[in-house]
């Protein structure tokens, strides 16, 4: 399937979900669900840009004039969706509602800017808004082929980036200079932007969205590396791996070896039929069994996409099904205040009868020489 027929589902699925849900129609403002459902990939500015999604008819594009050259360039013009620019000196929520005309409820997207969201419903005092989220989610869990081939192509490039990461991971630099050497290779190696860069050495390891600081890493050291970004086709990559310079001290590698078998037992479990919570569970159970249940912090896992964090949440809870296609994170980690951490990470697809992981480097603990 081409991405201009993939689209073109996407567009249909999405009216047959407004339809079902007794929803008149969708507005989608510049986001990752407006580049899923039109690969759009618009500028949120504070000029109205906005799809209308009406349940049954014609579609539209709302842009400001200026931007209706890129609007033309993007697949949209090949989807059968109408562009309709507006000047300066119009109003395009006024526009939006005649568009709409008599409508009862209407879906916004889930990450509108409040300004819009009030704006439009000023101007129809008598419509009532919902969330866009259940109607979508669903839609984007399920990756297509040729998305999880995208996935596929994200997660070999930061594999590509972690090994090398003996190159920049030494003893005598910070933090912040090794992450500067890590944004440019994530770039150098397929990614059009860099999203997060994570060095946590030593006790800065305790804490799982640590920043890079200014700590200088020393020998003995072990150092959390969890890097991520976007790719020129719009999908993400996140991948978390753990390095000790030297040996490692005695109670993490303990603790290592718990983390290694828990992001196995959580990836075996992983498979059509189960749900995002049991695989949490799978994860949280063995950390929790030897020991060191309060020191995992966070759920397992995420779904990734458009979005680095975005539906199926693997987390306790969350009884969702996985289904074949959909695309997560399995990522348990176990953190020592004021002395050091681990996470492993890797980003899995639901194949028919299990996963597939997307990324392919060693879980066991790299040592790196001093």
């Amino acid at each position: 399937m081409s991405d201009h027929e993939d689209l073109g589902e996407r567009i249909t699925l999405a009216r047959r979900g407004l339809v079902q849900a007794g929803i008149d129609a969708l507005l989608v403002t510049p986001g990752a669900d407006l580049r899923y459902l039109t690969g759009y990939h618009a500028l949120p500015l504070e000029r109205l840009t906005c799809l209308v999604l009406p349940a049954k008819g014609g579609p539209s594009m709302v842009v400001p004039a200026l931007e209706e050259p890129a609007a033309q360039a993007s697949p949209i013009s090949r989807l059968g969706v109408q562009i309709v620019p507006w000047q300066e000196t119009e109003d395009p929520v006024a526009l939006v509602s005649r568009l709409l005309g008599n409508t009862n409820i209407v879906a916004l997207d889930d990450h509108m800017w409040a300004e819009k969201v009030l704006r439009l419903r000023a101007a129809m005092p008598n419509t009532t808004q919902v969330l866009a989220g259940p109607v979508l989610r669903h839609l984007r869990m399920r990756k297509s082929t040729a998305e999880i081939q995208a996935l596929r192509s994200a997660g070999s490039a930061i594999d590509r980036v972690h090994a090398r990461m003996a190159q920049w991971l030494q003893v005598g630099r910070t933090e912040r200079e090794v992450g500067h050497d890590i944004a440019d290779a994530i770039i150098a190696e397929g990614h059009e932007r860099v999203d997060f860069v994570i060095v946590a050495s030593g006790p800065n390891g305790a804490s799982p969205h640590a920043e890079v600081s200014d700590r200088v890493i020393e020998a003995g050291d072990t150092v959390v590396v969890d890097i991520g970004g976007t790719t020129e086709r719009g999908y993400c990559s996140d991948e978390t791996r753990t390095y000790c310079l030297g040996n490692a001290p005695a109670d993490f590698s303990e603790y290592y070896a718990v983390l290694l078998q828990a992001q196995l037992a959580a990836c075996e479990h992983a498979r059509p039929g189960a749900t995002a919570e049991s695989v949490d569970a799978a994860a949280r159970d063995v950390i929790a069994a030897a020991g060191y249940g309060e020191a995992f912090l966070h759920r397992t896992g995420h779904g990734i996409g458009l979005e680095t964090h975005e539906d199926p949440y693997i987390v306790a809870g969350n009884s969702t099904l996985l289904e074949p296609g959909m695309a997560f994170s399995i990522e348990p980690g176990i953190y020592l205040p004021g002395k050091h951490g681990a996470r492993i990470e890797d980003i899995v697809v639901v194949t028919d009868d299990g996963i597939e992981r997307l990324n392919l480097r060693p879980r066991e603990l790299a040592v790196l020489p001093t």
